[in-house]
């Protein structure tokens, strides 16, 4: 292993580990920040969706720059930039201030996702196995964290912007510090090699992003509709609908935690097909069955299927040829994001005009793509050969 190597992969696994309790305390404290600016539905969701518009114009940046100068530099400035950014709506005074600030939010956090996953990508080269599914693990349990913290915050009324501060200082505290001991700047920087900032990507990298893609509206449309199919169509109770969601999460994380294992044992692409394969399974099972119990075992199936996909995709993004790493996985980045965002209208919408049952369908013939797209994920280094070392 290359010196340094050990020390920059706890850096950057503290990135995605604050990176997700930034995101986890501001999602739990949204209801907070709607009730203190009295917005309506649609005021809230204007403002979620510039969150959107914001993280997708700045992954491409993100990933030029990152390409330009090396992930280090951009990982640590993106970094700063997600801190100060996720206080930003809960400080705004009015509707029309919030807008902007929830944008700014957005871009932090694309641009840190990018940067972070450009870089872990870049100490993984230097290690001895896959450990990309790690960085991943490490920020849903990021996210639990924060999550948990802003339950016990609104459980004692704390001031929406004094939590989200607080959070803010901690994290840039505790990131910077480990920020040094990123690799090097030069470990990945492609300087003018890098191109321009608006190119066409080449196809290979389209197909790989195609496998984000799918993978994302996956995990957007079980997220959002999974509690709501065994609450109104399995006419279950509340309780027994909200351990759907949670046995989704639940394996979404253990997943991560042995995704590594499981891609330098098996290969991206026999992970791909394996996952693709137990994600339509388990959501024909839900589907088909039509008991409670047997659709949250789907849902978990689902989790387990799909927790490795993305790290899979940017480390096949990274190798594309003709494409620096950092483009590449923004480019793969956007193209999921994307996937993530539209994934809940899509499935509402459908179910509008069918049922819900009908609508999930979709994620059934999406992972089936993944298992087709499967060989397009294929890299050295993800080969099972790296499972002898």
């Amino acid at each position: 292993m290359a010196p340094g190597t050990r020390a920059a992969r706890g850096a950057v696994t503290i990135v995605f580990l604050l990176n997700g309790m930034l995101l986890g305390s501001w999602a739990g404290r949204i209801p907070a920040v709607k009730e203190r600016l009295d917005l309506g539905e649609a005021e809230l969701g204007l403002a979620l969706g510039l969150v959107a518009v914001g993280a997708l114009v700045a992954m491409p940046i993100s990933g030029w720059v990152s390409a330009r100068g090396g992930s280090r530099r951009t990982t640590r400035f993106a970094f700063v930039f997600c801190c100060l950014s996720v206080p930003l709506p809960a400080l705004a005074p009015n509707f029309a201030l919030l807008l902007p600030a929830a944008m700014l939010l957005g871009a932090g956090n694309g641009s840190l996702d990018v940067a972070m996953n450009a870089h872990g990508v870049a100490v993984e080269r230097r290690h001895e196995s896959p450990i990309l599914s790690s960085f991943h693990a490490a920020f849903s349990c990021g996210a639990l964290i924060g999550a948990g913290g802003s339950a016990l915050a609104a459980s004692v009324e704390l001031d929406v912007r004094w939590h989200l501060l607080g959070v803010a200082a901690l994290a840039l505290v505790v990131g910077l510090v480990a920020c040094r001991s990123l690799l090097p700047a030069d470990a990945d920087h492609a300087g003018e090699e890098a191109g321009p900032l608006l190119a066409w990507p080449p196809r290979a990298l389209w197909a790989v992003g195609a496998v984000g893609f799918c993978a994302l509206v996956c995990e957007g449309a079980t997220a959002d509709w999974s509690a709501v199919y065994v609450r109104e169509s399995l006419d279950a109770s509340a309780g027994v609908a909200a351990l759907a969601f949670t046995a989704f999460s639940a394996t979404m994380t253990i997943g991560r935690l042995v995704g590594d294992r499981l891609t330098g044992a098996w290969g991206a692409e026999a992970l791909v097909r394996r996952g693709g394969l137990l994600s339509a399974a388990g959501v024909a099972g839900a589907l088909l069955i039509g008991d409670p119990i047997a659709a949250t075992a789907g849902f978990a199936l689902v989790g387990f299927g799909i927790a490795a996909m993305v790290p899979v995709v940017f480390r096949a993004a990274s190798e594309v040829e003709g494409v620096t790493p950092g483009v590449g996985i923004a480019a793969a980045s956007t193209m999921g994001y994307f996937g993530f965002l539209v994934a809940p209208p899509i499935i509402g919408a459908v179910a509008e005009v069918t049922t819900l049952p009908i609508a999930l369908g979709l994620v059934v013939f999406l992972s089936l793509i993944m298992v087709a797209l499967a060989p397009r994920v294929r890299t050295s280094s993800s080969s099972p050969v790296l499972a002898a070392r």
